[in-house]
């Protein structure tokens, strides 16, 4: 057991990318993640770390690791990601040479923080519903595009659920419509007038609007792709200088944002967009703390 911790880390490597046919970068990253942990390693105990350190690892070293990580600025996603490189590692030194440590399985992976949802900005968002028809030279299509994204934002849907919706769906002005989303939950949503005057004007142009039929079509009459509308959205944005995640969700996203900075309460929001847990919808309070703190850092003469 007196073999040093680094002669293990070298035969480790050599099996990555020999027998596991590991990619060079993958045993590049791994070997400098695992380098890092064994150097940490020495300034721990003052000394080499050998194959005995390794066997009698404790799950206050490697979260004593873990805290030196953060503090020298790795993220959870970083440090998730060095710990995943280390616990390969140890799987290794069990296989081939019978080095067993429970250490890492008492350690909770760390966990990346969910990106906060970008919205547009209300002009933006505005500029999208109005100018979106001017993608398409065909009315119906200008028509179709437009509704779709009055819908979007007017009614916060995902894009699958605006794109599984029949004509059928729609309903006459004033009343919500019955939206149906993740895990076929239906949840009712209201119709502003504006979205219900866009809907309108694209079904005196669609070319079945029977009941049964998909309320959103394509040049083939079929129902309309998500990839078409990424697309056509994709080619407007870079015409009119919009940001790169003005994306049909980024709609969605806006609608919450928007609700939220005009007073709508929490609980409301999570029911216009059918979130389980309250605790999703919650994430658009930090985003729009973000937005008050961007107006406060550009206004404020203190800033």
């Amino acid at each position: 057991m007196a073999e040093a911790a680094e002669a293990l880390r070298v035969k480790f490597l050599s099996w990555l990318g020999g027998e596991r046919r590991a990619a060079p970068k993958t045993v590049e990253t791994y070997g400098r993640d695992i380098a890092a942990f064994l150097g940490f390693l020495t300034n721990h105990i003052g000394g080499e770390p050998t194959a005995e350190t390794l066997q009698n690892l404790r799950a206050a070293d490697v979260r004593a690791w873990l805290a030196q990580e953060a503090k020298n600025g790795a993220g959870n996603a970083t440090r998730a990601k060095k710990l995943s490189a280390t616990a390969t590692f140890f799987k290794f030194l069990h296989k081939r040479h019978g080095i067993e440590t429970t250490a890492l399985s008492l350690i909770t992976r760390p966990r990346a923080k969910r990106p906060l949802p970008r919205a547009l900005t209300q002009a933006d968002a505005a500029l999208v519903t109005t100018d979106i028809g001017d993608a398409s030279d065909s009315a119906a299509i200008q028509a179709r595009d437009a509704a779709l994204m009055c819908l979007l934002y007017g009614a916060g849907l995902r894009i699958n659920e605006a794109l599984s919706l029949n004509v059928g769906d729609i309903p006459s002005a004033g009343n919500p419509m019955r939206v149906t989303g993740k895990g076929s939950k239906q949840r009712i949503v209201p119709i502003l007038p504006v979205v219900h005057e866009a809907l309108a004007t694209y079904l005196k142009l669609h070319p079945n609007p029977a009941a049964p039929e998909p309320l959103f079509v394509g040049l083939r009459g079929k129902r309309l792709n998500a990839g078409v509308v990424q697309k056509t959205l994709r080619d407007f944005r870079h015409l009119n200088g919009l940001p790169e995640h003005a994306t049909p969700h980024a709609l969605r996203h806006s609608f919450a944002t928007h609700l939220l900075s005009g007073g709508a309460d929490l609980r409301s929001i999570q029911e216009l967009l059918g979130h389980a847990s309250l605790s999703t919808t919650q994430r658009y309070t930090d985003v729009d703390t973000d937005q008050l703190m961007e107006v406060w850092r550009a206004s404020h003469p203190r800033a």
